[in-house]
């Protein structure tokens, strides 16, 4: 509580962090993020999230502490305020040059990056695979035998404060090119198709039923999406804009480590 209670202070007042034990504070919390000890978001029992403000006030506090330096990777430079994230080998994670993870993101055992970027306050649970360039955004939360195929972009947040970051949860298959942005979730072992899009506002319809049934940012377990659309009338016309669509459940016999192919087989889908 004492840290909570600095960090809230020198958020109204920033004046304190000129005092060392805000300085103190806050690059405590950067610590505890980076070794999983505190989370910006955490599951609760009943399923759902709860978003821990202050430890994102604490991120954002951290910046201005931070000086510009150079670090030096010959034949590559960098200059900027925030330190890599180091001793991956005790950590039990891959890591593939030029993959970069900054220091106050979490990676947990078995985690393999290839050249891909985690940002400052996100956490990857274990096993999970983060393929070629795909991005893990700040604060943004994967779960546990999550696969982030190409070229994913899971989108970082940080002000407001109280903005539910990303989540997606264990066992989530997350296929090339997909954007999911603005506090969008996903359930456990769901699985998304190449391409598709995901804003917090965005139409996620279920169409295995007579009727549809219309999600708002928030992908159910174990559901096979695709991208789609829908019809909307605008003062110049009707065009169709961009949704997800949920045609199917991934099956009991598809096993968590199954390719995207097999599960949009199984649903008639052609990748």
């Amino acid at each position: 509580m004492e840290l909570k209670e600095i960090i809230e202070a020198a958020w109204t007042d920033r004046e304190q962090l000129k005092k060392r034990e805000t300085e103190i504070a806050v690059r405590t919390v950067i610590e505890e993020l980076d070794k999983g000890v505190r989370r910006v978001a955490e599951p609760l029992e009943d399923g759902s999230w709860q978003v821990n403000e202050w430890i994102k006030k604490a991120v954002i506090l951290y910046f201005p502490l931070q000086q510009m330096h150079v670090t030096e990777l010959p034949p590559f430079e960098y200059h900027d305020k925030m330190l890599l994230k180091k001793g991956y080998k005790q950590l039990g994670v891959r890591v593939v040059p030029p993959a970069t993870a900054r220091y106050g993101a979490f990676l947990n055992k078995g985690v393999i990056m290839m050249p891909s970027y985690v940002n400052i306050g996100a956490y990857v649970d274990v096993e999970t695979m983060i393929d070629t360039w795909a991005t893990v955004g700040s604060c943004a939360q994967v779960g546990k035998r999550v696969h982030l195929s190409g070229g994913v972009g899971v989108g970082g947040v940080l002000e407001p404060p109280q903005a539910a970051p990303v989540i997606i949860e264990d066992g989530a298959f997350i296929g090339s090119r997909c954007i999911l942005v603005e506090g969008v979730r996903v359930g456990k072992e769901a699985v998304l198709g190449a391409g598709v899009t995901l804003t917090g506002s965005s139409k996620i319809i279920d169409v295995t039923g007579p009727e549809p049934k219309t999600y708002m940012g928030e992908v159910p377990a174990r559901a096979v999406v695709i991208p789609g659309s829908y019809p909307k009338k605008f003062p110049a016309g009707e065009y169709h804009v961009p949704c997800a669509l949920i045609i199917g459940k991934r099956k009991e016999s598809t096993d968590l480590k199954t390719s995207l192919n097999d599960a949009l087989r199984e649903n008639q889908v052609t990748a």
